[in-house]
């Protein structure tokens, strides 16, 4: 039984993840890659041990693991399998998505399954949404409790979308009916809790200083699974996510380019030309990623106080987001973590403990 899989490790962000638990798991930890192709996974020369499975058919390597991490997307393509028999066989799960159709009918399907068995199925373990759940945790246990509490999230950095994301994004956005009807599902099985308002949205355009724009990702959705699953987030809590665009003319040409590629993605050859930008398994070089920063800060407020906290780190597409993976792995499988299972949150799943990880890895919470 090993403590760690790590499956899809030959992809670009999976060998940087791969690469991250060979620095820092430790002599103890039991972690091996899998994949379909195992020639590929012996290719990246790391002296691990290699499991070769498919995507499709996963059910044994669920059973050999207490812990898998993947990073084969789209995950609404390829990702079902491995929920399901993660959630069969209670071994805790974790991915990278950042697709909210997959996320929803993830939920539908196995959030009872998995809350029997015991696993942990954990959506968005890298900067989709680590940053944006932790640092509203983090900030929400610094106000007081009991009260009605409101948080507005915002992103400042040089960062760039990794090829995985964007075939992610294209995929969400080529299924915006699909979408809309999942998410539509999950609202009726996954209401509010009784006496209790939780609204966790895109932000609307506004001046803080400079001009922020509506962030719609699926950040804000997470968060508000932390806020129905976690009381600590009060009677009353607002969420609201932005994009600090600077001035105006920026603002106004980061709306139009998001909108553009909506638009795009229903195209069919569109967005295959815009895949083949940025394909998945590709990145920017070392010196570029090095290049490359993130700054979220979260202003939170309630009883009459008033909290400002930064979440901060480097690369967020790749390097920061394979550490995330990696350290999320870690935290689930040694870690003294909260007693839930389902369809959970990094919040909910580990809070406090990933957190202080995180920041001992470099990625600061201040």
């Amino acid at each position: 039984m090993y403590d760690i899989v790590l499956f899809g490790a030959s992809g670009f962000t999976g060998r940087l993840t791969a690469e991250y638990l060979v620095r820092h798991a430790g002599p103890d930890v039991r972690w091996a890659l899998a994949g379909r192709d195992r020639a590929k996974l012996e290719s990246l020369g790391l002296d691990v041990p290699v499991i070769v499975a498919d995507a499709s058919d996963p059910a044994a390597l669920a059973a050999q693991a207490r812990v898998i991490a993947t990073t084969v997307g789209p995950y609404v393509s390829y990702g079902e399998p491995l929920v399901k028999a993660c959630a069969e066989a209670g071994t805790h799960y974790l991915d990278l998505t950042g697709e909210p159709e997959f996320v929803d009918r993830m939920f539908l399907r196995y959030d009872a399954v998995a809350a029997a068995s015991g696993a942990k199925i954990v959506h968005a373990c890298g900067f989709d949404s680590i940053p944006w759940d932790l640092g509203v945790l983090h900030t929400v246990l610094r106000l007081p409790e009991g009260v009605p509490i409101t948080v507005r999230g915002f992103l400042r950095g040089h960062l760039r979308a990794s090829g995985g994301t964007l075939a992610s994004a294209l995929t969400a956005f080529s299924r915006l009916p699909h979408m809309i009807e999942a998410g539509a599902q999950r609202r009726t099985a996954d209401p509010e809790p009784p006496g209790r308002r939780i609204s966790s949205l895109p932000g609307l355009l506004r001046y803080v200083g400079g001009w922020a724009i509506p962030m719609p990702t699926i950040d804000h959705q997470i968060v508000g699974r932390s806020a129905r699953l976690l009381d600590r987030y009060g009677p009353d809590f607002t969420y609201r996510q932005y994009f600090g665009a600077g001035s105006l003319p920026a603002a106004l040409s980061a709306g139009v380019g998001a909108v553009s590629l909506v638009a795009l993605a229903q195209i069919p050859p569109a967005r295959a030309w815009l895949a083949r930008r940025l394909p998945a398994g590709s990145g920017p070089t070392p010196s570029q990623r090095a290049a490359h920063w993130f700054r979220a800060t979260f202003l939170g407020e309630g009883g009459g106080r008033r909290v400002v906290t930064h979440v901060a780190g480097g690369d967020p597409g790749y390097d920061e987001t394979a550490k995330m993976l990696a350290e999320s792995a870690l935290c689930l499988a040694f870690d003294d973590t909260p007693k839930i299972a389902g369809s959970v949150t990094t919040a909910s799943a580990m809070g406090e403990p990933l957190i202080r990880r995180l920041h001992a890895a470099g990625i600061t919470f201040s």
